[in-house]
């Protein structure tokens, strides 16, 4: 995981636990999004911004699309390390790359981009990102002084 504009990168540390693998012990595919789910809720709090207030603002995160690269097992008991770096910053959405790292080798487990889009609690209707929200990501994405294309180039 590289820094963003010389900070440390973020990362949500968690455990994998029985309930989290299959018979044989390793993880199920489809739990790796639950903790990228995490990581990227973990991410608005160190940031300020709790789930739980933003929707009493009228505000929601959905994802809208996501995709997913497996390259490694991680098995009960493993520390993994779970990054969430906005790459793109819109109006009204916010695309993340995540991965998936076991902590005692620093391994690469999963990796995966997710474009999450900004909506209305109630009618669940687009709407524009708050500007203490978008400042706050632009702060530590380089979203203030790189364009889109920029970051998605990774300028």
């Amino acid at each position: 995981m590289r820094a963003q504009n010389g900070l440390e990168p973020f990362a949500h540390r968690c455990r994998v636990y029985y309930e989290d693998t299959d018979a044989g012990g390793i993880v199920y595919y489809v739990n790796y999004l639950k903790f990228m789910e995490r990581a990227r809720t973990e991410r608005l709090r160190e940031l300020g911004f709790a789930q739980s207030a933003l929707a009493g603002e009228d505000l929601l995160f959905v994802v809208h699309s996501s995709e997913a690269r497996y390259h490694a097992p991680a098995r009960l008991d493993d520390e993994l390390l779970v990054s969430a770096e906005v790459i793109e910053l819109n109006r009204v959405s916010l695309r993340f790359k995540q991965q998936v790292r076991r902590a005692t080798d620093n391994v690469l487990l999963c990796e995966g981009q997710f474009l999450v889009a900004c909506v209305r609690t109630n009618s669940l209707k687009p709407r524009a990102i708050p500007e203490a929200l978008r400042a706050a990501f632009a702060d530590v994405s380089g979203a203030g002084t790189h364009s889109k294309q920029e970051i998605k180039r990774g300028s």
